[in-house]
């Protein structure tokens, strides 16, 4: 019984390239009280793999976080089984609005302490005790009222390139740092503003939510479904879009387009771009914004000395890379000070 991944990404994409079939990709999320974690895990890889979905899926005691690619053709039967759980039965889906038949390439079924790292101590308020879900209309309406707060919950890579005009933009690296300072910079309104939040698919707002009201604040809504759904409203019910740029997504896309605007700029020359990449060297595998014109300067490495390494032989650099580990907070790296135009 396969209960793990036995392809390597390049075996996989080949695959797909070769099925021709096109795939859907969905994330999902559900807070839930999960008994057995691994039993479930496994119970999912299994009848997932089968199905030929591919992605990134979180279980933790707490609920699953999902985002994932399956072909759509095999839709019907995925749904099938999702209805065939009870805490997922008729789950929202958010399907992405720019479809890629590359944006997973293998099937990772992790049970984790948390789905999402808030750093939060649950047992000290009611995680169910939610703020007000509103949909893309009811959104719309609210970041227009003079009353209201409006509060990314994403971190400074993924606003950077987009974000809902007006918003506050904390510039942190993490879900759990944003918390705080946006505690702190609005304690004086805790009763006369609109608490308003977003993130990609409403997974951080959903913890976050009942984090403010325990902490006080008395009036806290949260975008239901995310910057995703929001989108998919916006075009189905021909509502005015009010998000300039692009979406941030963790996948191979890493990003969507939602606007034509073009908000952030190359990191290494400043010119406008919004097209995030990591950086060739495997050493390295920084994740920046890179213009075209620096990829083909740069050789798609983020600064001389990485490129001066990629350049080497393939042996070469995997005998500098022997014994050393790969930080895997590569998002936070995008700090580093190589980054001239960095934000």
């Amino acid at each position: 019984m396969q209960l793990y991944n036995t392809l390597s990404a390049k075996e996989r994409a080949a695959l797909i390239e070769q099925a021709g079939k096109e795939r859907l990709t969905i994330s999902f999320y559900k807070y839930a009280h999960i008994a057995n974690t691994s039993l479930f895990r496994n119970h999912l890889f299994i009848h997932w793999n089968e199905l030929e979905v591919l992605g990134r899926i979180y279980i933790a005691t707490e609920g699953i976080n999902a985002q994932l690619s399956v072909p759509a053709e095999n839709f019907d039967a995925f749904k099938t089984h999702l209805d065939s759980i009870s805490f997922l039965k008729n789950v929202r889906l958010n399907i992405a609005i720019e479809q890629d038949n590359m944006s997973f390439l293998k099937l990772k079924v992790k049970v984790r302490h948390k789905i999402v790292a808030d750093g939060l101590n649950d047992d000290a308020f009611d995680v169910t005790n939610k703020g007000v879900h509103v949909d893309a209309e009811r959104f719309n309406e609210l970041i227009e009222d003079p009353d209201t707060v409006l509060v990314d919950m994403r971190n400074h890579y993924e606003s950077e390139i987009g974000h809902f005009k007006n918003a506050i933009t904390p510039d942190v690296d993490t879900f759990r740092d944003s918390l705080d300072i946006i505690e702190k910079d609005l304690a004086d309104h805790k009763e006369d503003k609109k608490l308003v939040m977003y993130c990609t698919g409403g997974i951080r707002c959903e913890k976050a939510s009942a984090y403010y009201k325990h902490k006080g604040f008395q009036q806290v809504y949260q975008l239901e479904g995310g910057i995703i759904e929001y989108t998919r409203q916006v075009k189905d019910q021909n509502l005015e879009n009010k998000f300039k740029g692009k979406n941030f997504v963790f996948d191979h896309r890493r990003g969507e387009r939602i606007s034509d605007d073009i908000i952030a700029q190359c990191h290494q020359c400043g010119e406008a771009c919004d097209e995030h990449v990591n950086c060739a060297n495997e050493a390295c595998h920084l994740l920046f914004i890179q213009c075209e014109s620096c990829a083909e300067k740069m050789n798609q490495c983020c600064s001389d000395a990485c490129k001066e390494i990629h350049e080497l032989p393939f042996e070469e650099q995997k005998a500098l890379r022997k014994g050393k580990t790969v930080s895997n907070k590569i998002f936070k790296k995008g700090r580093s000070e190589v980054l001239k135009f960095k934000k």
